[in-house]
């Protein structure tokens, strides 16, 4: 039961299904806070996608907008909408704009949709780089009544979940954040979307000077597979990604010469795109099973996958917190610091003889935690898959390292010395250390989120105090009473049975007095169409 005795919603059921990690980032849709001029935007641009892809769309397009309980006439409710997806084994929540890609892939990974609850104002109806609830709903949930691409969309989320971020992707997160929340805020001033728009350009100019991220790149295959792209016979292909479904401009313009096709392969993980500008080329793939071929060419290359000293050397290079599942079984968190060479290899792709862990350092098996986070650094030495005793000790390893010193529990140790060929190695006196055969695989983020969050979290939700709350509250507060009242009286009308014709007119007069709300006047009109076919039968 829910709040009061009350039964638990659909919607709640599915946030209080999720770890705590990701339930900080669900923030409750409050559908009644959609202004009349809000439902009229979502009819505007559902009736004119509905009308337009369908015969451009994939063909579980139009029944799955039915089949995920999404209509033309009005925002949808979210259990509404849960209700539907929980028969394709599925579920949303709504968030509050851009979350944290790490949590938006782990969310998908678990079959949840991240559903962005805002709305697009009236004069970005044709696109917004915001994320809104029209481009989450209507654009990535109808294609889940395909059941193959439901699973890539799971498996994409599990692939991009675990591929390793770099401080920079945090950087550009933040910029893109902020850009599209000055861009939707009418109370942002000039200068503050002038910096937001400086802000990503040096964010951009700052990744641009070095590799791409695993995953940036994963973010890549994402975009043009399940944001734009297109699928069937080269020539003759159908809309399926979410940001061509949701939008009025790229959903015309996408099928156009202007617009250059290409086979989908894996290598469209090293084509950048831009988000602000209509893509002036997209790529094809066959059918929805060649979806996987393409993403398990990719994978394969992940240093989850691969491990060794090329995932070793991708998560020094990243500067992120990543985790090392060991040969022991053993796991460790933190942030990779250095590397050091061993005199011999510990094995054929495995050069690499100590690595330093800058702290704090959290230890755990099958991911979830062992003990606490440890606030010093960590090491992770190679060569064996012993444990270390509790008390004095000197190890020495296949590799040619040798360490000594003295261990409290078996993890940290005290006194710590260390040599290969003969001389010292600069390694911290006290540490968690622990020993390894071989590292198998290192992923992005904590091998325990939800510990590492506990710990090191946010304190306060993510979208407590958060600009796009503010640029809700002042979208609400910048439309006046009249406006609102005009919207919601020709709704009334136009639900009614039957139309009343001459409840119109006095409409028209008071919108006269409007000329800048075209979305009125467009709704006027086509009320005005209806009721001359009602006078005509």
């Amino acid at each position: 039961m829910g709040e009061k005795g009350r039964p638990v919603t659909p919607t709640e059921h599915a946030a209080s299904s999720l770890p705590a990690h990701l339930r900080r980032y669900v923030v409750d849709q409050d559908w009644e806070s959609y202004t009349p001029r809000d439902h009229a935007v979502w009819r505007h641009v559902l009736r004119r996608l509905v009308d337009h892809l369908r015969d451009r769309a994939h063909e579980s397009y139009a029944r799955g907008l039915e089949a995920t309980g999404i209509g033309t006439e009005r925002i949808p409710r979210l259990d509404e909408m849960n209700e539907k997806l929980s028969r394709f084994g599925w579920s949303a929540v709504a968030v509050r704009g851009f979350i944290p890609p790490a949590a938006f892939t782990e969310l998908q990974g678990r079959r949840v949709l991240a559903i962005a609850a805002d709305i697009r104002s009236h004069e970005h109806v044709e696109y917004t780089p915001a994320p809104d609830i029209i481009h989450e709903s209507a654009g990535h949930a109808p294609i889940l009544a395909d059941e193959r691409y439901a699973e890539y969309l799971r498996r994409c989320g599990e692939v991009g979940w675990k591929a390793i971020a770099s401080s920079v992707d945090e950087a550009v997160f933040q910029a893109v954040r902020q850009l599209s929340i000055v861009k939707e805020d009418p109370g942002a001033t000039p200068q503050e979307v002038t910096h937001a728009a400086e802000r990503l350009v040096a964010a951009g100019a700052a990744a641009a000077r070095r590799p791409a991220s695993e995953s940036a790149r994963a973010s890549r295959l994402y975009w043009w597979t399940a944001e734009y792209g297109l699928v069937g016979p080269l020539d003759r292909p159908r809309l399926y990604g979410a940001g061509l479904l949701s939008s009025i401009g790229e959903a015309a313009h996408c099928l156009t010469s202007a617009v250059r096709k290409e086979p989908l392969t894996a290598r469209c993980a090293d084509a950048g795109y831009d988000i602000t500008e209509m893509q002036p080329r997209l790529f094809v793939v066959p059918e929805f099973d060649a979806l996987f071929d393409v993403l398990e060419e990719f994978a394969a290359g992940l240093s989850f996958r691969v491990g060794g000293d090329h995932g070793l050397a991708e998560a020094e290079r990243a500067g992120t917190v990543n985790h090392l599942r060991l040969s022991s079984g053993e796991e460790v968190t933190g942030r990779v610091a250095g590397l050091v060479e061993a005199p011999r290899p510990a094995g054929p792709d495995l050069k690499t003889g100590l690595v330093r862990l800058e702290g704090p350092v959290l230890a755990s098996r099958a991911g979830k935690a062992t003990g606490r986070p440890f606030v010093g650094p960590g090491l992770v030495a190679f060569g064996t898959d012993a444990a270390i005793a509790p008390g004095r000790f000197r190890v020495e390893l296949p590799t040619g390292l040798a360490l000594e010193g003295f261990s409290v529990d078996g993890r940290e140790v005290l006194d710590l010395r260390a040599w290969a060929a003969g001389g010292a190695l600069d390694v911290p006196g006290r540490c968690l250390l622990l020993l390894a055969r071989s590292v198998p695989s290192v992923a992005g983020g904590p091998s325990d989120p939800q510990a590492w969050d506990r710990w090191f979290g946010a304190l306060e939700s993510f979208t407590e105090g958060d600009g796009e709350s503010r640029a809700r509250a002042r979208k609400r507060a910048a439309l006046p009473a009249e406006v609102a009242e005009l919207y919601a009286t020709l709704r009334a009308i136009r639900e009614s049975q039957p139309i009343e014709a001459r409840r119109i007119d006095p409409l028209r007069r008071a919108a006269g007095r409007l000329p800048s709300e075209w979305l009125l006047h467009a709704e006027l009109d086509e009320m005005a169409v209806l009721t001359a076919r009602v006078a005509r039968r």
